[in-house]
């Protein structure tokens, strides 16, 4: 085993300088191999010795044993001599590891070169040293020599670069914010209006909208009305034009098919994309504000119009006939007195309805002035059978009616902040109460419990 494989008679300064050293070593993929030109020997690095050492399955001669002992004995004296100038005096000094990488170190300038497994090439380590001596290279040039051009301006470093693009979006931003706002024109694939002109003076919004309903769906605003506008003159007269709002834009192209040229009672249609023109100077005041809430009704109205659901069936139960709605209850006030009273209605009318059937929610509406409360059965029949047990009986002192609710009536009474903050400090003071009584049973029954142990 030896420290540096032998380099015959390569070892020569001038050859070292000359020639590249990394000629004689390959990659197993594994560990390097070194093959001797001068004597055809074949050396492997070991990494657990850190050593280089013959190859099992190369052959040597004894005359290539004894020109490697001759060469192994002058490189033992010109180590002694001080001398390192050949090739491979230091090969085993130049290669090494770092972070399980193979690393290689050109004794000519010193440069460090990793080895990339899955490209099976060497590449240089890019540090600060590397930097300073690409610089030194190729980045600096004499002015004061004759001839010498200025060095070319370079990109920015990628922090800067972003720093500097950041910086233009924010004065553009700034520069857009300082100009007048002016109108704007929608693009064909934004645009879903139509401009239709040539209409009969006599014709209705009714049977405008069938017109355009023929083309797809019509948009509507937030009071859940078709956006659609019949232009009149300064008597209220209609002058046979209009604008219609779809919400799709494929509805503007067939309309623009289907409608253009068209006839109503002898009139010619004339269909276009609307366009929108500014008169007179931009005023910010006169667009309306939208608020989030609208904006998301809106959203939700569109959406709803996109729901597919197919119609029920001929006799088939709506969902309304399932909950019974019952009033005269109580009274609002009763409530305020004795906060409790709503849990025990509540479970009385519950207790009650079961005898009907299977009851799915009991909703009280303590601040309905008719006293109303609702109660979902899961089958109508069910329904039906609790309204001739309730209706017209009598409850704590009340005629009580029981109705199939209609499905649109809404019997929720909106509360003002007071009103809730004042029913929430009665509930507060009702718990509070109840578990100042729990907590006294409690300590009563547990002194009768001791008194009795006591007696006994």
């Amino acid at each position: 085993m030896t420290d540096a494989p032998p380099s015959g008679a390569e070892s020569t300064e001038e050859s070292g300088k000359q020639d590249d050293p990394m000629k004689s070593y390959e990659f197993d993929g594994e560990t390097y191999i070194y093959t001797d030109k001068a004597t055809n020997v074949t050396y492997r690095f070991d990494q657990e010795s850190n050593k280089w050492v013959v190859k099992e399955e190369s052959k040597v001669s004894s005359d290539s044993k004894e020109s490697l002992k001759h060469d192994r004995k002058e490189r033992a004296d010109g180590s002694e001599k001080g001398d390192d100038s050949g090739p491979d005096a230091g090969a085993a000094e130049s290669f090494g590891f770092e972070n399980d990488t193979h690393t290689y170190t050109d004794p000519n300038d010193g440069s460090v070169y990793f080895w990339d497994r899955e490209k099976s090439a060497w590449f240089p380590k890019v540090d600060e040293d590397f930097m300073a001596k690409y610089q030194m290279s190729y980045g600096f040039t004499d002015e004061s020599a004759p001839g010498s051009k200025p060095p070319e301006p370079t990109q920015p470093p990628p922090s800067q670069q972003a720093k500097a693009d950041k910086e233009q979006r924010r004065l553009e931003a700034k520069r857009k914010t300082q100009e007048p706002p002016t109108w704007f024109e929608v693009d064909e694939a934004h645009n879903t209006a139509i401009y239709v002109s040539g209409l009969p003076l006599d014709i209705s919004m009714e049977e405008l909208t069938q017109l355009f309903a023929k083309c797809g769906l019509i948009a509507r605003d937030e009071r859940g009305k078709d956006k659609i506008k019949l232009y009149r003159d300064g008597n209220g007269e209609p002058k046979g034009d209009a604008l219609c709002t779809y919400i799709k834009v494929e509805s503007v192209d067939l309309a623009l098919k289907i409608l253009d040229g068209s006839q109503i009672r002898g009139k010619t249609l004339s269909v276009q994309r609307a366009k929108f023109q500014m008169k007179g100077a931009y005023d910010p005041a006169l667009k309306p504000k939208r608020k989030k809430k609208d904006k998301d009704r809106q959203k939700k109205m569109h959406e709803k119009l996109f729901d597919w659901r197919p119609e029920r069936m001929r006799g088939e139960p709506q969902k309304c006939e399932r909950v019974v709605i019952i009033k005269n209850l109580f009274t609002p006030e009763d409530f305020d007195r004795e906060v409790q009273l709503l849990l025990e209605y509540q479970q009385d009318i519950r207790s009650e309805c079961l005898k009907c059937g299977d009851v799915r929610k009991v909703v009280i509406y303590d601040r309905h002035p008719e006293g109303v409360a609702q109660v979902t059965f899961r089958e109508p029949a069910e329904a039906q059978a609790c309204i001739q047990l309730l209706n017209g009986r009598w409850f704590s002192q009340r005629k009580i009616s029981a109705e199939i609710w209609d499905g649109k009536t809404k019997y929720k009474i909106t509360e003002t902040d007071a009103e809730i903050e004042a029913r929430l400090e009665r509930w507060d003071n009702y718990l509070e109460q109840r578990d100042e009584e729990k907590g006294k049973k409690e300590k009563e029954a547990k002194g009768s419990n001791e008194e009795q142990k006591a007696s006994q």
